[in-house]
């Protein structure tokens, strides 16, 4: 039976979704070559179809394959299901099915990209906010060195790193650079310490060579201190220290 060329329109969706039938199969794929808006229909469905498998594809467990082979032959196999609807109102029925569920799955398609997209504005966000506070840090750091009242001291560190710390009581701050600092083992940080009158408060972290913004009081401290810490840090030193320099005159 031949089709109008809207019946063989509609079923671009069907086609996409591998829903026809061997006859209309092949007649809709006759025609594709002479209908650019049925090939171009046609792959948006096959696009979207294979973007919603891929969102919702999961790894099976590697005990699914043994429960299925053992339950096998326990399985009481049913007798073919025959469709009673005439091969005419099955093909409408398709028809009219396909475009909506196509359509569905459109739609599911642009939520998921919507959220992709939030997702992304939230991660831009976050980094535009991380930019701001390093650009912060940093013209922090430029006036603490740039201060009238900075002093600067100089020591090396039992691990050989040689560091330098510039202070200053107006601004309350104090800046930390290491030079030769070992990579700490893993598992392992390098902590920053203000001593306040014996006290150590934790003030910061520093992974390598480079020059960090000290945490807290500066101006009421007497040394900087540098440990080795597990990952994450301590509150309280829990090593030897690396460095116990005086920030004092």
């Amino acid at each position: 039976m031949k089709h109008h060329a809207s019946d063989v329109h509609d079923l671009a969706a069907a086609y996409a979704l591998n829903a026809l039938d061997t006859d209309e199969r092949e007649e809709f794929a006759a025609h594709l070559p002479a209908c650019e808006t049925c090939r171009q229909d046609a792959a948006d469905f096959e696009a979207t179809a294979a973007r919603l498998a891929a969102a919702a594809a999961h790894t099976p467990p590697t005990s699914m394959k043994q429960r299925t082979m053992a339950s096998v032959d326990g399985v009481r196999q049913l007798p073919p299901r025959v469709p009673t609807a005439s091969p005419r109102s099955f093909r409408g029925t398709l028809r009219r099915k396909a475009v909506p569920l196509a359509l569905a799955a459109s739609l599911a398609a642009a939520a998921s990209f919507a959220g992709l997209a939030a997702w992304q504005n939230q991660q831009n966000r976050q980094l535009d906010q991380r930019a701001r506070q390093s650009e912060q840090r940093l013209d922090t750091v430029g006036s603490v060195l740039a201060a009238p009242d900075a002093r600067t001291v100089h020591g090396r560190a039992g691990n050989g790193a040689l560091t330098t710390v510039v202070a200053s009581d107006r601004q309350n701050r104090a800046v930390f650079t290491a030079t030769g600092l070992p990579a700490p083992a893993t598992g392992r940080t390098y902590q920053l310490w203000l001593d306040h009158d014996g006290t150590m408060r934790p003030a910061g972290f520093i992974r390598q060579d480079g020059t960090v913004l000290l945490d807290g009081d500066a101006a009421d401290a007497r040394a900087v201190g540098l440990t080795l810490e597990p990952a994450g840090g301590s509150p309280q030193p829990t090593t030897t220290p690396l460095l116990l320099m005086s920030i004092r005159a």
